[in-house]
């Protein structure tokens, strides 16, 4: 693409610069047909027509690997055109200039805020008008004079002033601009959805704090700003703290680290309304200090922010706890899909952490449409790849190699579950939409990351060299030291290892590669005889924990004589440790799975329903409104955690709501895209009814049912053009095509049906849910 545009600068060093040009529209052409304005920065931008706001977009262009990629959007500003225009630009640090990750680090991409802006006015008669970014256009303050993702935002009403956005502004104090060394050629459209407003949350409580404080709760962690409506005294300030929780019944912001969370404004003596566009927060509290006279609640607004993500898939049960942890899944992960899939919104932190999205894809892929976000992102992924030397970094886009000892991390190289987020990511959107073009799109990409990783193994074939997190934040860990986990790291890496060959294997045979078919179902055949060699004696696993039994069953390396020993034994550790959670980051999107894998789904409902410490319930009776990061990021006197790694909103953890979608609710894909899905629900832990509903690219599909004594009553729709395998108790499957089917059977109910008896033994409800056990385990999409 032509581009007419340059990335201008201001001379002057402002916090939040704005950019202005004053423009004509060309007379004897007829009338505008169209004016399509392309729109990007180094930084963040929001661009103004006359004073009016170009779209609802916020922070964009969002945050992508900008050393390759820097992506515009295309706007349609037909409307705004008057004869007399003001194109404005105002500008943001981001996550360009703006501080990223914990060591206090800033401006890790460049120093100098960018703005690009190119106008294409079309005529009645054909005739085309541009306008563009370069030096003819002026620069001057904002009222913004501070800017920062993590530390807030300050403004000064004062300084507030629109005539810059109307014709014959004088400018009196601004400057021109300059170009800069931008090269053009990086600039690529978005892929994926923009970041807006989602939502908006009225104020729940307002009270006064022990120490004098005034706070609020707008009774939900999430993920924005509060807008808020003053009148007070010229040159009075306000300051608005946010955090997640409280402790000791005042504002709990020691999880924030060193980020400060903190909005300032100052206020101009009329009516003022106050909105931090330039940062955001993850918060359910605030702390509001300097208001003027006592605060109305309905003069503060809890604005929500995301990415534009179309919710598709929801589940609800007869167990409450189970339904509110289900919600706060999806509000985890709306809070943490802001342009780029982070492990966390509110400390020093906020990283596209590849671990946590390998774990939780499956997942996200049910609740929401996340086709295009995560294309958009794998893009980035592909691109430091490429210049890592095949290696996929800990953090995409990579902030940490520009950090001392990048981040901390001793030579940092692909780390399994992390980096095999390059591998199971696009795998798991093939098989939530179907989409063939990702694996297309990505296959090089993935079959880079196994090569990588062969070149890594030892002489045994095993990968059980250099660093890896292992399963990280296994709750038997000490808070300070999170790796320190009981699976031995070279079970996690090289079962992660067998699961991406496999994975490019079966990716290479659906795009009809059979040089690299042959290629990776070899090295995954290896890697398997390693693994069982080296790690396995009469189904026991090394280290003998859950994690790596979860894992061994889950991704089919085990034959079957040494499964069934395995999932025993899963068994029984599960109840061991009176079935609370035992599993870090790699074991727990997978030990449901493993456990109603191998006959023990009753096993799986304990651990799902527990309440106790740690337990996915345990939050809830805590009154999380998110997932955690650990199990006992609160403790039960009431205080946080005392690890530096503290978040009450972190979704990876809610990887196991796609177990329940599937193995609960009963609904899972038969095929990719959803084009035949497999109806198996299996009743357990109490739950007397569920159901489960998923817009797919061929329609949407329900599954309900109910349990009255020992009679499951059941209903499916259909949609047009697609069919549903259907399963149950006692019963032969059968397949049924488009409309609402109801069933009603005899059932035998247990403590949680585990299995049923067929001709020739005992077989697990759930085995052959997927063609191929190792294609999806602990994904598939679902619901909320």
């Amino acid at each position: 693409m032509t581009w007419h545009a340059r990335m201008i600068a201001a001379d002057a060093e402002y916090g939040a610069p704005l950019l202005r040009r004053e423009f004509r529209l060309e007379d004897g052409h007829g009338a505008v047909t169209s004016a399509v304005l392309t729109l990007s920065a180094l930084g963040v931008v929001e661009a103004t027509l006359n004073g009016r706001p170009v779209s609802g977009d916020v922070l964009t262009p969002g945050w992508s690997s900008y050393e390759w990629r820097v992506r515009y959007t295309e706007i349609d500003v037909t409307a705004l055109l008057e004869q007399e225009s003001v194109l404005g630009l105002a500008l943001g640090n981001g996550w360009y200039r703006g501080r990223l990750g914990w060591s206090g680090s800033r401006a890790l991409y460049g120093d100098e805020l960018g703005g690009f802006a190119e106008l294409a006015i079309t005529f009645a008669d054909g005739f085309e008008q541009r306008i563009v970014t370069d030096e003819s256009w002026t620069s001057g303050p904002s009222a913004v004079l501070e800017n920062d993702l993590y530390d807030g935002e300050t403004i000064d009403a004062r300084r507030l002033d629109g005539a810059w956005q109307r014709p014959g502004f004088a400018g009196a104090g601004w400057t021109g601009v300059h170009a800069l060394d931008f090269d053009t050629a990086k600039l690529t459209p978005y892929i994926g959805p923009k970041v807006s407003r989602r939502e908006e949350l009225a104020v729940q409580r307002v009270w006064t704090s022990p120490a004098g404080h005034t706070l609020l709760d707008v009774g939900q962690n999430l993920v924005g700003w509060l807008r808020i409506r003053v009148h007070g005294p010229a040159g009075g300030e306000i300051v608005v703290t946010h955090a997640e929780v409280l402790e000791h019944d005042e504002l709990g912001t020691r999880p924030l680290r060193s980020a400060k969370a903190t909005d300032r404004y100052v206020l101009s003596g009329g009516d003022d309304v106050f909105e931090p566009t330039f940062t955001f927060h993850g918060f359910r509290y605030a702390q509001i200090d300097g208001w003027p006279g006592e605060l109305d609640p309905s003069a503060v607004t809890a604005v929500v922010i995301g990415s534009e993500l179309d919710r598709i898939g929801t589940f609800r049960c007869s167990d409450e706890l189970l339904n509110r942890f289900h919600e706060n899944v999806v509000w985890g992960m709306r809070g943490n899909f802001v342009d780029v899939p982070t492990d966390c919104p509110q400390r020093d932190e906020r990283l596209g952490w590849t671990g946590d999205i390998a774990a939780f894809a499956p997942t996200a892929a049910f609740l929401f449409d996340i086709d295009a976000f995560l294309k958009d992102w794998l893009r980035d992924v592909d691109a430091e790849q490429r210049n890592h030397d095949g290696m996929i970094p800990f953090v995409v886009p990579d902030s940490l190699k520009y950090l001392p000892n990048p981040g901390g991390f001793p030579d940092p190289d692909s780390t399994a579950l992390w980096s095999d987020a390059g591998v199971w990511v696009p795998w798991t959107l093939w098989e939530a939409y179907g989409d063939r073009e990702v694996l297309e799109q990505q296959f090089d990409s993935m079959a880079s990351h196994v090569r990588r990783v062969r070149t890594l193994l030892s002489p045994t074939g095993l990968w059980d060299t250099g660093f890896q997190f292992g399963d990280w934040l296994d709750p038997d860990a000490p808070p300070e030291r999170p790796a320190d986990a009981k699976a031995d790291k070279g079970v996690v890496a090289t079962a992660c290892a067998y699961r991406s060959a496999d994975l490019v294997a079966q990716a290479a045979a659906v795009l009809g590669r059979e040089d690299e078919q042959r290629e990776f179902a070899e090295h995954a055949a290896a890697l398997r005889a390693a693994f069982n060699e080296h790690y396995v004696a009469g189904g026991r696993v090394t280290s003998d924990c859950t994690t790596v039994y979860a894992l061994a069953i889950a991704f089919a390396l085990l034959d079957e004589q040494d499964e069934r020993v395995a999932g025993d034994r899963l068994a029984v550790l599960a109840e061991a440790a009176r079935f609370r959670i035992s599993t870090g980051f790699a074991g727990t999107p997978f030990i449901t799975d493993a456990l109603s894998r191998t006959g023990h789904t009753d096993v799986a409902y304990r651990l799902l329903t527990e309440r106790e410490c740690p337990s996915w319930l345990y939050p809830v009776t805590m009154g999380a409104t998110t997932v955690w990061e650990r199990w006992d990021s609160m403790l039960p006197d009431g205080s946080i955690n005392p690890g530096e790694m503290t978040s009450f909103n972190h979704y990876a953890l809610g990887a196991v709501a796609d177990w329940m979608h599937r193995v609960v609710g009963g609904l899972a894909p038969a095929a990719p895209g959803y084009a035949t899905v497999l109806v198996a629900p299996q009743p357990g832990g109490g739950i007397t009814e569920a159901e489960t509903t998923l817009a797919t690219p061929h329609g949407r599909f329900a599954v309900r049912w109910a349990v009255q004594g020992d009679r499951l009553h059941l209903e499916v729709e259909v949609p047009n053009g697609a069919d549903a395998i259907v399963r149950l108790p006692g019963e032969d499957e059968r397949t049924v095509g488009a409309g609402r089917h109801v069933f009603d059977e005899v059932v035998r109910i247990g403590p949680g049906i585990s299995s049923i008896e067929r001709p020739g033994g005992r077989e697990p409800l759930d085995r052959g849910q997927r063609a191929r056990s190792s294609d999806r385990v602990g994904a598939v999409p679902d619901s909320a």
